[in-house]
């Protein structure tokens, strides 16, 4: 199954990695910021 982004939905995730990114002050610490809220999203799916 496709699931169709809106582009409402694609400029909400364009402007949560301009946060992340404008609070980080490296690359690296960006990377690894999201790489912690993908991982916390994963462990919240699994306990649902």
């Amino acid at each position: 199954m496709v699931e169709i982004m809106t582009d409402r939905q694609y400029d909400g995730i364009l402007q949560m990695i301009e946060m992340i990114v404008d609070s980080c002050k490296d690359l690296e610490e960006a990377k690894k910021k999201i790489a912690e809220l993908r991982k916390e999203k994963k462990e919240k799916e699994k306990t649902e």
